[in-house]
Formats: structure tokens, sequence, C-alpha cells
């Protein structure tokens, strides 16, 4: 049985407890300074608006650059597979699949240090705490740093960890382009020094079967955890999606007071009436015990032709339409339709949704969610078990086969903003309870 012990002079002091099962104290400080760093020379000279770190670009490539160099000084090894994923590997006491900790680096334009970054650093903390502490995980620990998750910047979902294994297309590299600058994913995948024409291939760095665990620590990013005053959250499932990102209305521009209500086409109106329409939908479904979001992002009028005294003609949006169950993206597809028939019929106008994309659900190992949450509980934790409504490269994983896990850190203001705000005390926690999972890391392994 384990027993917390407070106040170990070994620990950092952001960490206020600790277990007396011989897991080391994860190197805070060092996480610290990192995170320090990152935002300093990610900021772009304007820490008031945030870090942006381009996938499979320069931000992305300083943060890489500096968790490789912390992990050659700790003596880890290091790899790097053709999409540029970098791999630091602590060797454990028992050969076999080893445990992988990991996230991304990249960031949304103008978001916070801590997205992505944290779930790396985490990992790192653990590692340094083992190497520091002249002791080994019980089995091989690997920090992942992984590329391009943040959809923002190619319109693809979990680049790296889908190339990882092996499940980058052709097509997307040859079509897929950044939104910053129109460069193409082969040629910005080249730049940063992978290799796009292995990856075409299919060929797979990473094997399920070579992978006891992921474990994919970040910072929650609604306000779930703040609300409720809990530091940590343990994450049983991450929602998948269909969206529509280029959708576009169609309606007439026309005269705004000398056009009665009966002739218009507007398409202002009818898109503001599917907005309306679906929103009560998912009120209906959520009523029922569905789990679902629905969000539109964006909705403008063409700025060269829409005005004050003018019935709008064209609108364009977004749709983000998430859940945990298949079954309830599918049934919100036919939702959709229907409501689009029924707007277009009653308000003269057409839509035009464009290409769906998104991504599967996927759901976490209910062995390593009760494993991370008895250590938790353990370290006088109360985890919160919840769904994940962000999308997350612990989704490839575990479809994959692969047992996962995510831990959520409590954090102030959402995330993908300015102000992201997680303590280090809770980071801290976090760190502890992975540093005890891989000390004490069960036979046989977790299956999913």
């Amino acid at each position: 049985m384990m027993t917390i012990v407070p106040n170990n002079p070994r620990r950092a002091e952001a960490s206020p407890f600790c277990i007396d099962s011989g897991a080391p104290a994860p190197d805070i400080a060092l996480a610290e300074r990192l995170f320090n760093e990152l935002r300093d020379r990610t900021d772009e000279g304007r820490p008031d608006r945030g870090v942006t770190r381009v996938s499979y670009g320069l931000g992305e490539q300083i943060a890489h650059d500096m968790v490789q160099r912390e992990a050659r000084r700790l003596g880890l090894s290091c790899r790097i597979d053709a999409a540029c994923n970098l791999y630091l590997t602590l060797k454990g006491r028992t050969a076999g699949p080893g445990i992988v900790i990991g996230s991304h680096l990249d960031s949304v334009p103008k978001g916070g240090n801590f997205d992505g970054a944290a779930g790396v650093l985490a990992g790192l903390a653990v590692a340094a705490g083992f190497v520091r502490a002249g002791q080994r995980p019980a089995r091989d620990l690997t920090i992942m740093a992984i590329r391009a998750e943040e959809s923002a910047w190619f319109g693809a979902s979990y680049i790296g960890s889908r190339a990882a294994f092996g499940k980058l297309s052709e097509t997307e590299l040859d079509t897929v382009v950044r939104s910053s600058d129109r460069v193409l994913l082969r040629a910005a995948i080249a730049s940063a020094g992978g290799n796009p024409d292995l990856l075409k291939t299919g060929h797979a760095h990473l094997r399920p079967a070579d992978v006891a665990a992921f474990i994919e620590p970040h910072i929650e990013q609604g306000p779930v955890l703040i609300g409720e005053g809990r530091a940590l959250g343990i994450v049983t499932a991450i929602r998948g999606s269909f969206r529509y990102r280029y959708a576009r209305c169609e309606g007439q521009y026309a005269h705004s007071g000398a056009t009665p209500r009966s002739l218009r086409r507007d398409a202002v109106l009818a898109t503001a009436h599917l907005a309306v329409t679906l929103d009560a939908v998912w009120q209906r479904h959520s009523e029922a015990g569905h789990d679902l979001s629905v969000t539109f992002g964006q909705l403008v009028t063409d700025r060269e032709n829409a005005a004050f005294s003018k019935v709008a003609g064209l609108v364009d949006f977004s749709l983000d339409v998430r859940s945990e169950e298949p079954a309830t993206l599918d049934l919100m597809r036919t939702e959709l339709a229907r409501a689009v028939a029924a707007i277009e019929a009653e308000f003269g106008v057409r839509f035009h949704l464009g290409e769906e994309t998104g991504s599967d659900p996927a759901r976490m190992a209910d062995g390593l969610i009760h494993q991370v949450s008895d250590i938790a509980g353990q370290l006088g934790l109360d985890a919160r078990k919840m769904p994940c409504g962000a999308g997350h490269d612990a989704a490839i994983f575990a479809q994959h086969g692969v047992p996962t896990a995510m831990i959520f850190i409590r954090n102030r203001n959402g995330s993908h903003n300015p102000h992201e705000a997680m303590e280090i005390a809770d980071f801290a926690r976090a760190a502890d309870v992975l540093s005890t999972l891989c000390d004490m890391w069960p036979e046989p392994p977790v299956t999913p």
C-alpha cells in the first residue's frame, strides 16, 4: 500500500507530496525553466499576443531542438522518424514494450504556452527524475514530441502521429498546404529534415506491439476542473468529429428597404436559422443522454458585396460537430441534411457544405484509466473522470490498439489563446502520477 509523504525534501517545492513507492521525484525545476524558454523564444517579441509555433516551421523546430538538447544532457537516446517526430528514450529495468509519454509542440497562431508542451515536458521531467535519482523505470520510457498536431496550419488532423504509424497518405503529402504560406505538406516535412518519399510508402516507425502504453498529459481546454476545484482529470474518451471548414450559403442580393420578406433569398437569415435549428437539435439529443457539441465557429458575409442596406446574398461559414459516439455523429449527419433541405425550401437559398473532414472517436483503455486513477487516489488527488471534447494524438494511438490514457491538468482561461494559466503545482501533481506509474508498471501489461 502506498502512503503519502508530505514535503519530502527531494521534491521540487511545487510538488508538496510524494509516495513512498520508490518512484523518484520528477524534475519540476527543469520543466519550469523550459516553459519559460519556450515562451521567450516563440512569442515573437509580443508576450501579450501569445506564442506561435508553426507546424513544421521555426517555432516548432525551436521547441524540438530545446527538448532534444535537454534529453542529450540527461543521456537519453534520441531518434527522429521520417515525419520528424522526436523520440527520447530512457532504458528500463525490464525488456519488452515500453511506455510512451508525449504530446505536440506546435501551437495555434497566437496561442498559449502550455497546450501540447505540458505533455512533452511532463515526460521529460519524469525521465530527468529517474536519471538524477540513479534509477530506471520499470519499462523503457520514451518521451515523444509529435509534429503537426494543430490542424489550424494544414487543415488535416494528427499529421505527426498518423505518420508515425504509416497512415499519412501520398494524396495528403501532395495536396495539403499550410495556411500561413501555402507550402505543401511534402515540402514542409522535407524542409524540416524529414523524408516524405518514405512516408508515402506507408512506412511505420511505430508498431502497436512495441508500445505497452501511450499516455498524453495535457492541459484541460475547458473550465470543468477549475469549476470543481480539482487539479487533475482522467480522460475516458476523445470525441470524434465531422467538420465543414468552408461551407457556403448562396442567396440573392437585394435592396433592404424595397424587397418584401416573401421575395427575399436572405443568406444571413437562412444560415442563422441553420445555426438555431442545430442548436435545438444539440439540446434535444444532449437531454436524451447523447454526448455532443455543435459549433459554428465562423460566419461571414462577402466583404466586397455585402452592405448595410443590402439583403445578403452570400455567407461563408464553418461547422464543427463532435461526439465520442460514432452513432451520434451519424445521427447528426442525418439531422444536418434534414435541416439544410427544409431551410433551402423555406428561404430559397442553396447550401454548399463542401468537403467533409473529421476524425473518429477513441476510447481510452479501461485498465489504464483504473491504474492512473488508483495512483492519483493514493496521492490524495480527487481526479475527475471525464470525456475530452478536443482532438488529441492519443486518439491515433488508441485507434491502433495501443493501451492509451490522457491526464488533464487544471488550466484557467481555456486554451488556444495567450491567457492559458496552468499552475506549476498542478503540473507537478500530474508528473508525480506519471513517475509512479512508470516505476511500478503492472505485469502483465494493461490491455485496451
